[in-house]
């Protein structure tokens, strides 16, 4: 069977570019025993791929040059080598970026396509709302009564981020976005108290007004200058989730907060994680955010690129911020 990939052309100094990316027709073989072969249906593009496009030692595994671009996908099983899995059956796996994927039927998590839109695994039961839930919950440890500030607001994180928040008992949620209507949709659809344009001038005083007592809890999604100002507005024993640096993933230069000393004179936590470590809060996870999902109490904003072949276009419009909610590309 023929199928549609796209590649690593060459590694990105900087920002990516098309020329980053190149469409590549293989060949792909039928399952074997204990195999799945997946026609994909949504693809996920993310900030943490930018950082697996640089040679550089993480926690997962560079992409390779001249060999196709993984991340979250969801599909549907067109043939089966598994007693597990059956042609028809809707599955959540690790190979996005291709029309079909051939997997280990072990590697793959049947998802039910009656509880939310198959693409939804992509974002609010997926990935994304288990890393805003893990956030704010265990590594944030919020307080119902405090005031949390999330920057990347209007993204797939971010925006779960402050509902969750939100449904947990924050007496005050702020979220930061990069353009007057993202600050609304924040405000007048998802439940924030207050919200405010990074692009409108400097965080630091925008989060002082709309925060003039601080915070107590930050979630990051960017990083940089928006991190700085927050270290400055947290109060004492205030705590940071330290999810993402948005902001510096394509600088060619180190970029970092000048303010740590108050790290140590607030007796702040700074703690990053990532979501891979944290699986055995998926059960509770689905439970508590699927029934707010199906209670009508968290909404779920996508942006959809129709296409395989526009993946890359998705991905840098991601990076840009064009999106509202979970960028996803529509494959089949």
């Amino acid at each position: 069977m023929k199928s549609l990939e796209i590649h690593l052309a060459s590694r990105p100094v900087g920002w990516p570019t098309a020329e980053t990316f190149r469409q590549v027709e293989v060949d792909v073989p039928g399952p074997g025993d204990g195999q799945v072969l997946v026609r994909n249906l949504f693809m996920s593009v993310d900030p943490a791929m930018r950082g697996r496009m640089n040679d550089a030692k993480s926690y997962v595994p560079p992409f390779q040059v001249d060999e196709a671009l993984s991340g979250g996908a969801v599909g549907e099983v067109v043939e089966s080598g598994s007693d597990q899995l059956v042609p028809g059956d809707v599955v959540l796996h690790w190979l996005g970026w291709r029309q079909y994927a051939l997997l280990e039927a072990k590697s793959v998590r049947k998802i039910d396509t009656t509880v939310a839109p198959a693409s939804a695994y992509l974002g609010v039961l997926g990935m994304p709302g288990l890393t805003a839930y893990l956030g704010i919950i265990d590594i944030a440890q919020m307080k119902p009564g405090e005031t949390v500030f999330v920057s990347g607001a209007a993204g797939a994180v971010g925006s779960l981020a402050g509902q969750i928040a939100k449904l947990r008992g924050a007496g005050r949620v702020i979220g930061s976005a990069g353009s007057a209507e993202k600050v609304k949709h924040l405000t007048e659809d998802l439940g924030f108290d207050a919200a405010f344009n990074y692009k409108d001038g400097p965080t630091r005083p925008q989060l002082k007004r709309l925060a003039p007592d601080g915070i107590d809890v930050y979630f990051d999604n960017v990083g940089g200058e928006q991190l700085e100002a927050s270290i400055a507005a947290l109060n004492r024993f205030g705590r940071v989730a330290m999810c993402g640096a948005i902001s510096q993933y394509n600088e060619t230069e180190p970029v970092g907060p000048r303010n740590l000393s108050l790290i140590i004179t607030k007796r702040l936590t700074l703690r990053g994680f990532i979501v891979l470590d944290h699986n055995d809060r998926q059960a509770a996870f689905v439970e508590e955010v699927g029934g707010w999902l199906r209670e009508g109490k968290v909404k779920s904003e996508e942006t959809v690129v129709e296409g395989l072949e526009h993946a890359p276009d998705a991905f840098l419009g991601m990076l840009r911020g064009e999106n509202v909610g979970k960028m996803v590309v529509k494959i089949a």
